[in-house]
């Protein structure tokens, strides 16, 4: 029975191929930390360095930080294992993918802790990380210090060119190359490519194919398709088409791989040369040439088609795309859908909306609001709203700017119905932000003298700065109004304030400067001089109705009760 039970334990061994196969990092955790459940008795589990590298790289893929850090913290105080450098590499450059550069050069100065040395391989995946989250002074930091752990490699200065080009710095980057040279660190194709990259992104064309024809002629180094694809953009980019069709010449004859980047960059080019006729012959040439059209290739078809307004030929490569079992991403659909909206065909958009789940792409947050955008630029705002609904229950969210903007032409309509069901619906989302709070107060307690597009005009609120919470503003023309409005409206405030906000309309005043004791000196509110609000109303009747409405929570706020604020009678101090 003893022998039973010894079969049915998990080794070292056999804990290694389960993490390996277990997809799921929860669960390769519960094993990790508990791999014989059953055996209460049981010896604490001595994992092996295989298994921690397992489980570290499975949590880290999944950004479950945390309970990777407690796996780490494990590992530290096994002092049976030496972890190899390659494990902290990973780990760095998750946390780079996941903008956590602080984590990374935490980790980097932890390394010895954990019984392993720094070398030049750990820095530069630190260096690449810290250009992943453009931490570029952590790099030159990091990069000061780098004779510490060994000499920089090629490595470690293609890294440095790169930042150097992502910060547009090129004479910067020259010198990090020249420094390479003069260290006696062989420049690599990867050295090339970035340079020349660098170069054709800021239009020095010349400065580039110099250098390349010196990494032909000095080095020996074959430029390769990343390096021919760099020049075709920076040729396209200014128009030199034909020359980047040489290329693409000179690229056969060198045997160098025809990749479909390369046709992609030529197809687009030849749109914005107003140059379409050809894209079919490049098409054919492509197919001839063994290469197969992937996504980026379709795409740019498409977005030609549709600069073109030519919807049917977009539509075309888009089905000939899913014939030649290229599956059509977001960016496929939301090309045309964008195109559709702008030539003011929202039906057919819709429709194509609808139809990409069935075409195996779930629409994502652009392609809802492009379409919403689109039917509120044509004033049909009963579809508009029912993308919004839709949008918002898929975990979208709208842009305030294009919500706003639609309000506003419904309050100018006067259309409280459908406004009214924008609202509600914006509130079951918890997405109305103060600027439409304001809007839709200004419909449903103006007064018939309010220019509402004066106080529109008027107001200088920034769009989604603060989600689902009115603003002072709102509140005081609220208050202000409240006073001029029929019986009916009055009521319908009163309830407002009450079922609503319980009492904020104190916490208006207070944010105004307007304390009780000064409403009842005072013989109207003063008018906001930044915006044009309704006209001042009296003030003291006002204070008796707050007063009256909400004793406890004003006593609890001022302090004071309603006897010794009237007794008092202090001086007006006012605010804005």
């Amino acid at each position: 029975m003893q022998r039973m039970k010894k079969k049915l334990m998990v080794s070292p061994f056999t804990l290694s191929s389960l993490l390996r196969r277990e997809k799921d990092p929860k669960l390769a955790l519960q094993l990790f930390l508990n791999p014989n459940p059953h055996h209460s008795n049981a010896k604490p589990f001595r994992h092996s360095l295989l298994s921690y590298d397992l489980i570290i790289s499975k949590l880290g893929r999944a950004k479950m930080f945390s309970e990777m850090e407690i796996v780490m913290e494990n590992l530290k105080k096994d002092t049976r294992i030496s972890p190899e450098e390659i494990i902290f590499c990973n780990i760095m450059t998750f946390y780079a993918r996941s903008r956590l550069p602080s984590k990374a050069l935490h980790l980097f100065d932890e390394i010895p802790s954990y019984r392993c040395r720094r070398t030049v391989k750990s820095v530069n995946t630190l260096l690449n990380g810290l250009l992943v989250c453009h931490e570029f002074d952590k790099m030159m930091e990091v990069y000061d210090r780098i004779e510490d752990y060994g000499s920089p490699d090629a490595c470690t200065y293609n890294i440095l060119i790169n930042a150097f080009c992502v910060m547009v710095d090129l004479v910067s980057a020259r010198k990090v190359f020249d420094e390479m040279l003069r260290r006696g660190v062989e420049p690599n194709v990867v050295t090339f490519g970035t340079l020349i990259n660098g170069l054709c992104a800021n239009s020095e064309l010349d400065a580039a194919f110099s250098l390349k024809r010196r990494m032909e002629r000095d080095f020996k180094i074959r430029p390769n398709a990343h390096i021919y694809i760099a020049l075709m953009k920076g040729l396209c980019r200014v128009f030199r088409l034909d020359e980047a069709i040489r290329l693409k010449g000179e690229m056969l004859r060198k045997k160098v791989e025809l990749v479909p980047a390369v046709y992609s960059t030529l197809i687009s080019a030849s749109f914005k040369a107003n140059r379409k006729g050809e894209v079919s012959g490049l098409l054919e040439e492509m197919r001839g040439n063994g290469c197969k059209p992937d996504t980026i290739t379709y795409n740019a078809m498409i977005h030609g088609y549709c600069k073109e307004n030519e919807f049917g030929l977009a539509f075309g490569a888009l089905s000939e795309m899913e014939k030649d079992g290229c599956k059509p991403d977001v960016i496929s659909f939301n090309v045309i859908i964008g195109g559709l909206c702008r030539e003011r065909k929202e039906g057919e958009a819709y429709d194509l909306l609808e139809d990409m789940p069935r075409r195996g792409c779930a629409p994502d947050v652009v392609a809802y609001r492009t379409v919403f955008d689109g039917f509120c630029d044509v004033k049909q705002f009963k579809e508009a709203a029912s993308i919004l609904d839709e949008m918002s229950f898929m975990g979208y969210a709208h842009h305030t700017s294009s919500v706003s903007k639609c309000v506003d032409a419904l309050l100018i309509e006067e259309n409280k119905e459908l406004l009214l069901t924008y609202v509600f619906m914006l509130v079951k989302r918890n997405s109305l932000d103060r600027y439409i709070w304001k809007l839709v107060t200004c419909l449903l307690f103006k007064d018939s003298s309010l220019d509402v597009q004066e106080l529109f005009d008027g107001t200088d609120i920034r769009f989604g700065a603060y989600r689902s919470h009115p603003e002072c503003l709102t509140y005081k023309w609220m208050v202000c109004t409240s006073a001029k409005v029929s019986k009916q409206h009055k009521d319908r405030f009163t309830l407002y304030v009450e079922t609503r906000f319980m009492g904020k309309a104190v916490a208006l005043l207070l944010n105004m400067r307007i304390y009780p004791w000064n409403l009842l000196a005072m013989e109207k509110i003063p008018e906001s001089s930044s915006s044009s609000l309704a006209p001042p109303v009296s003030s003291k009747a006002m204070a008796e109705e707050l007063f009256g409405r909400y004793p406890t929570r004003l006593q609890l706020v001022v302090g004071v009760d309603r006897r010794s604020l009237i007794a008092s009678n202090p001086s007006p101090d006012v605010g804005h």
